[in-house]
C-alpha cells in the first residue's frame, strides 16, 4: 500500500523531536534519486548551532541537497517570515531543477506557514519592550493571564510559563487590535493543499527513552563545547537562539546556575515535554496520515511511500 498517492506532489515528513523524521526522509531521498531536503526546524536555521539541534551530517548534506539551514547568525531574531521566505524560494528552486521537495518538519508553526496561505502579523517594538518589562516584574503568567482575557483561544494553544510565545500574541493583540488567533488560517482551518504529510507516531515511553538517548549522545558529540564557543562570539545569541533545547540548559549551567547533571536531566525533561506539545500540534491537523512506529521508521515508513 502507498500512502503518497500523488507521487508528484512535495512530501512532508513530520513528527516529534528524536522520531526519526530525518532518517526516514534521507532514505526516500537516495531511493527516490530525484529529490531534495528543506528542513523545517526554527533553530536548524542558526549557524553553528549543530549538534543541539541536531543537523543533518556533512556526509547527508554532501549525498542529498539540503535546504533551510545555515540561514542566519545566532546573533538574530529569525521569525517565521524569514523562514517562509527563505523557504518558499527554496521550493520552487527545487521545482525548477524537476526535483521533489520533501520537507521535514519538526516547527509546527513554520510548516502552517508553507502549507497554508497565512497573514503574518506585524511587529511593535516598544510595546514588545514595555511587556517584557511587566514580564520581569510580573511573571509569564500574569501576561498568560491577560491573554486568556483578551485572545482566549491563542492563551489555550500555549503554556502560561512560555514567555516568548505569550509576549508575541499580547504584543500582536494589543498593536494590531485584532485577536492573535485571528491572523493566517487561525490554525483551526485545514482546507486541502498540495501536500502529502506522513506523520511519525512511537509509543510515549519508547519515544522518551529515544529523546534520553539522544540528549547523552548529542553531550558526547560535544554539545557543551560548541554553546561555550557561542556564547564567547560577538555579537551575542539572540534571546530567539538562547532559548533552542539543550543550549538554554547549557547556558545555565555555565553561568553557574546548575550543575552539568543537573542541566542535562532538565533537557531531557524539557525535550519530552516539547515532543508532547509537538504532538498536540501536529495531531489537530486532520490532513496527516500518521503511521505508527514500532521498532525502524526507515524500515516501517519509506516503503510505504513507494507505489507496490
Amino acid at each position: 500500500m502507498c500512502i503518497r498517492d500523488r507521487v508528484s506532489t512535495p512530501l512532508v515528513i513530520l513528527g516529534p523531536t528524536a522520531s526519526g523524521k530525518s532518517d526516514v526522509a534521507m532514505a526516500f531521498a537516495l531511493r527516490h534519486g530525484a529529490a531534495e531536503i528543506l528542513a523545517v526546524d526554527s533553530m536548524q536555521v542558526y549557524r553553528r548551532m549543530n549538534i543541539g539541534t541536531a543537523k543533518p551530517s556533512a556526509a547527508d548534506r554532501g549525498a542529498v541537497a539540503h535546504h533551510g539551514i545555515d540561514l542566519a547568525e545566532p546573533s538574530t531574531d529569525f521569525a517565521v517570515t524569514h523562514f517562509e521566505r527563505a523557504a518558499r524560494e527554496a521550493m520552487a528552486q527545487i521545482s525548477r531543477r524537476g526535483a521533489l521537495p520533501v520537507l521535514v518538519a519538526g516547527t509546527g508553526l513554520y510548516l502552517r506557514s508553507l502549507t497554508d496561505p497565512m497573514e503574518v502579523p506585524g511587529r511593535w517594538p516598544e510595546l514588545r519592550a514595555a511587556l517584557e518589562e511587566r514580564a520581569a516584574r510580573e511573571g509569564s503568567p500574569a501576561l498568560h493571564a491577560e491573554l486568556v482575557a483578551l485572545d482566549p483561544i491563542a492563551a489555550a494553544r500555549m503554556e502560561p510559563t512560555n514567555l516568548r510565545r505569550v509576549t508575541r500574541a499580547l504584543e500582536v493583540t494589543l498593536g494590531s487590535g485584532r485577536p492573535f488567533s485571528s491572523f493566517g488560517p487561525g490554525l483551526d482551518q485545514y482546507p486541502p493543499v498540495p501536500f502529502v504529510q506522513v506523520g511519525l507516531q512511537w509509543p510515549r515511553p519508547v519515544l522518551a527513552e529515544r529523546i534520553a538517548a539522544r540528549v547523552h549522545r548529542m553531550m558526547a558529540q560535544g554539545l557543551l563545547a560548541e554553546v561555550e564557543s557561542l556564547l564567547a562570539e560577538s555579537p551575542p545569541m539572540s534571546r530567539t537562539a538562547r532559548q533552542a533545547l539543550g543550549y538554554k540548559e547549557l547556558i545555565a549551567h555555565l553561568e553557574g546556575t546548575w550543575s552539568l547533571d543537573e542541566a542535562v536531566a532538565a533537557i531531557i525533561v524539557r525535550t519530552r515535554q516539547f515532543a508532547v506539545r509537538q504532538e498536540r500540534w501536529f495531531r489537530r491537523d486532520p490532513r496527516i496520515r500518521w503511521v505508527h512506529i514500532e521498532h525502524d521508521p526507515v524500515a516501517e515508513i519509506v516503503p510505504l511511500l513507494f507505489p507496490s
